[in-house]
């Protein structure tokens, strides 16, 4: 069996197709892990202050990204090899596995929109309170202070920050020039930890949003590719 005219085209279209939607699932897999083990991020998503550790749901995300790229790769390999072989079965698998990837990422878009400042929000949250121990109990407890204080030290020292706004961060620099605490690092520009982190995941996110729209085109013109090419092949005479 072999397809003809347009049809071949189309098949060397899907494949070509294919090919660059096997490409994008190894950079989103790649992308991914440097997400993870990216040092800023590692750093300040694995801290853990009186038994409450940071937020997760960044991660969550990362990994559910992880997990994508990798079928991806794996469905793109499919589509590819049943173009060539004109394959209905292996289309219709792809078509089908292709279907559903596109439902599970337009559901996963309509969740990251709608909980797209969430991350941030978490986090501010989770720096503002170890903030708030180490300058409260600079006096009344020294080793819960000290246990803050380290938090801080981390996240002021990973984002070139210091200060929940302007005038915290003016505060906290007079305390650390009084001997009174030890957080923010020499030389800070006067930066608020809040307008940091709210960059930092930003950034982060608009970057995942946009790989996973290049995409869902790419799997549009799959879509239509593999089902043209499917009932060309059915339609196609046998020699």
């Amino acid at each position: 069996m072999g397809v003809e005219g347009c049809t071949k085209c189309i098949k060397y279209m899907l494949f070509f197709f294919n090919f660059i939607f096997w490409l994008a699932g190894g950079v989103i897999l790649g992308v991914a892990l440097w997400l993870r083990h990216d040092p800023t991020t590692s750093n300040l998503l694995e801290l853990e202050l009186d038994g409450a550790h940071a937020p997760n749901t960044f991660y969550i995300s990362v990994h559910i990204l992880i997990a994508v790229g990798a079928v991806m790769m794996v469905v793109g390999f499919l589509g590819c090899y049943g173009a060539i072989q004109e394959s209905q079965c292996l289309l219709g698998t792809f078509f089908a596995c292709l279907v559903i990837l596109f439902a599970c990422e337009v559901a996963a878009g309509i969740w990251g929109f709608m909980h797209k400042e969430t991350v941030s929000k978490e986090m501010t949250n989770f720096y503002d309170s170890a903030y708030d121990k180490a300058m409260t109990q600079s006096i009344t407890d020294q080793t819960k202070r000290k246990a803050a204080a380290t938090v801080l030290k981390v996240f002021h020292e990973s984002l070139n920050c210091c200060g929940k706004g302007l005038g915290t961060s003016i505060i906290t620099k007079l305390t650390d020039s009084l001997g009174m605490t030890d957080i923010c690092p020499s030389g800070v520009q006067q930066v608020d930890c809040h307008t940091r982190i709210r960059d930092l995941f930003s950034d982060k996110i608009y970057l995942i949003g946009i790989a996973a729209l290049v995409v869902a085109v790419i799997m549009i013109f799959e879509m239509i590719f593999s089902m043209v090419l499917c009932c060309g092949i059915r339609n196609s005479p046998v020699y």
